[in-house]
């Protein structure tokens, strides 16, 4: 089975096609059938933990992003198969393909947040700063979701264009000329985000790692091996933000400038269709990963999920009182 690509410029009579085989949705079937088992023991595993800390808001939120994203799945291997009407890739255009790419982006900054307060959990164990408190974390998450919406807002009512089979096939041909202009706008501010907040990952973690090697060689002692696993475990969320994200916004930007009409090549249009469709599928994976975050991270949640209790690590805390729990579990 083959689904056809359509990548002519609305305004240009001839046409660039590419058959796309039925990989992606092969793939994004994968994604959508794990992702709906991990977040679903997510979810119960979150409802019976409290919101008590900075930590615990942010992934419950990140959760809810993923869970939605999840839902947007079916829609796109639908049409992307070629098993839905023309219709429903009407749909797939004006909104839901919009929310899955702004449940992205919240979990792009949600995942900086969670750095962000593992960061100060580390550099500053015994601080306090007002971003600290679980009352601003709910207000900066609240603020994250609104920014993205009202971002997103007009991509959905600007997709104004009559839809025909034949200009669905191409979703920026549903766009009138200021939606073309302010896709291209919320692209650019999409890639100073994950840009702004890549970099500012890898500032917190050059600045974590100094901590820990001195910390390293401070504590020559036998716990010195499990307090290094225990700080390393931090790294996960760069690890997870890295590989999911950045592949896709080395991508995106090209093939966003070749759906207005700005590459006229057919071959180069098709290379940058199958680039972008490969990162966003890479991209997608971050709902089957950021699980592991809760895993690795939050006690809590392995022991609500697994229903079991981490008596071992909480005996080498009391063993070893100069492991501070912040640096890679928390409660």
């Amino acid at each position: 089975m083959k689904a056809t690509y359509n990548f002519s410029d609305p305004g240009n009579k001839s046409n660039c096609s590419s058959d796309n085989t039925i990989i992606f949705p092969i793939l994004y079937t994968v994604v959508f059938l794990t992702g709906v088992i991990l977040n679903s023991l997510a979810i119960r595993a979150f409802f019976h933990i409290p919101s008590t800390s900075t930590f615990i808001v942010y992934l419950k939120n990140t959760l809810v992003s993923d869970f939605i994203m999840t839902l947007m799945l079916p829609l796109k291997i639908l049409t992307d198969s070629g098993l839905g009407p023309w219709q429903l890739k009407v749909y797939v255009c004006r909104f839901s393909a919009v929310i899955l790419y702004e449940t992205m982006y919240v979990s792009i900054v949600l995942l900086g947040l969670i750095a962000f307060d593992r960061f100060l959990k580390i550099v500053r164990p015994f601080g306090k700063f007002w971003v600290q408190n679980v009352t601003a974390a709910k207000i900066l998450s609240g603020l994250v979701w609104l920014f993205f919406f009202v971002l997103s807002l007009p991509n959905m009512i600007l997709s104004s264009n009559k839809a025909t089979p034949l200009s669905v096939k191409k979703c920026a041909s549903l766009k009138n000329h200021i939606g073309l202009k302010w896709h291209a706008a919320v692209n650019y501010i999409c890639q100073f985000i994950f840009w702004s907040v890549l970099i500012l990952m890898l500032i917190f973690y050059a600045i974590i790692t100094k901590k820990v090697y001195k910390s390293y060689i401070k504590t020559q002692k036998k716990d010195s091996k499990t307090k290094q696993r225990t700080n390393g475990k931090v790294f996960i969320i760069v690890a997870v933000f890295f590989i999911c994200f950045a592949p896709f916004h080395f991508s995106r930007v090209p093939y966003t400038l070749s759906q207005m009409g700005n590459t006229s090549d057919c071959n180069v249009q098709n290379i940058l269709f199958i680039a972008k469709e490969s990162t966003l599928w890479l991209a997608t994976t971050n709902i089957c990963m950021d699980p592991l975050i809760y895993i690795i991270l939050c006690r809590s949640f392995v022991e609500k999920a697994f229903c079991v209790k981490l008596k071992k690590f909480r005996s080498t805390i009391r063993e070893n009182p100069t492991i501070p729990l912040d640096t890679g579990i928390s409660v």
